[in-house]
């Protein structure tokens, strides 16, 4: 069964008797502050946008505690939710003009499912300084979600509120004016996870977050018909580096094939990129691959683009006529 293991040279960095998360911790000095905020939301619109079009009235809890007791006191906010849920992960990814990648499920998941992954990845979840990760379920209306900060919110409609409070008080949390964690100040991101080449039992975050894709049914919450920045800027025709996951009956193992193409949307990308990939293994194998999945869809700036493609070559094929600059399998 394929894990994550904490690279172990990595140093925690402790202040003030608090624990930071390996993988985000401060670069000048703060004075930490164990506790949570709560406030009243009225109900109004999902500014999010999805299937959720509007969201009860509710009571938001932020939340900051120190590393070692995030797991417990995750799994005791966990406990609220029902059998069946929305999961959530953000992820700093690799596009260029996004600095977070928001998935989302819109079918309902076995709760059991995301805590099996939790415990299964809990060092890459609890530590690992590039994900957020949590869940949502809208009867009754309760949201978990810790971020990148591994700072907890918790939206509860009010019935709900006393057992917030109860687990809470459980972890001697006090409500405070000001909470004050990694985000407080000047901080770093990191990943912390080790994944070298000769431990193939060992995964990286970008393979288990493209696992979890698949287990917890992830959608990515993007507009897929436009091109925007984290601003809200339209970017036109943009690079983009597509990663498609080619399954087969007759290879013991699925493949990758990265596609460097120019589209003006990410639903423009994948398709041009599934066209391709198609073509190519076609051509290669008479049509015995029978699974063609996009994994990735990253935009890229253009001398990021200059250096992938001096770096690769210029693939094994190029089109022109069709945006598509580099093809090839890694």
């Amino acid at each position: 069964m394929t894990r994550c293991r904490v690279d172990e040279s990595l140093e925690r960095v402790v202040s003030d008797g608090m624990s930071f998360p390996l993988g985000v911790y401060p670069v000048e000095e703060v004075q930490p502050q164990q506790g949570y905020t709560m406030e009243f939301e009225p109900s109004d619109g999902d500014e999010a946008g999805g299937d959720w079009e509007e969201w009860p009235d509710r009571y938001v809890f932020d939340i900051v505690i120190t590393s070692e007791r995030l797991e417990s006191l995750c799994r005791q906010l966990f406990s609220l939710l029902p059998g069946r849920v929305f999961p959530i992960i953000d992820y700093i990814g690799h596009d260029a003009y996004r600095e977070i990648d928001p998935y989302i499920a819109y079918e309902l998941v076995g709760q059991d499912r995301v805590l099996d992954a939790l415990r299964r990845y809990k060092e890459f979840f609890l530590e690992d300084g590039m994900v957020g990760f949590g869940a949502m379920c809208d009867d009754p209306f309760i949201y978990v979600f810790v971020d990148e900060h591994k700072i907890i919110t918790v939206r509860v409609t009010p019935e709900f509120k006393p057992k917030v409070e109860k687990i809470l008080a459980a972890f001697d949390l006090d409500e405070i004016d000001e909470p004050r964690g990694a985000d407080a100040t000047a901080h770093e991101h990191r990943g912390v996870l080790l994944a070298p080449p000769e431990r193939p039992d060992l995964m990286s975050g970008e393979e288990i977050v493209e696992h979890l894709r698949d287990e917890w049914r992830l959608i990515l919450n993007v507009d897929a018909d436009e091109n925007l920045d984290d601003e809200g800027n339209e970017l036109g025709q943009t690079d983009w580096r597509c990663l498609v996951r080619c399954s087969s009956e007759k290879e013991p193992t699925e493949r990758y094939m990265e596609i460097v193409l120019r589209a003006s949307s990410l639903s423009e990308a994948e398709e041009v990129a599934s066209e391709v990939a198609s073509g190519q293994i076609d051509r290669e194998s008479a049509g015995s691959w029978v699974d063609l999945i996009i994994v990735a869809g990253d935009r890229m700036r253009p001398e990021q683009t200059a250096e992938l493609l001096e770096a690769v070559g210029g693939g094994e094929l190029a089109i022109p006529e069709h945006g598509v600059l580099s093809v090839r399998w890694i």
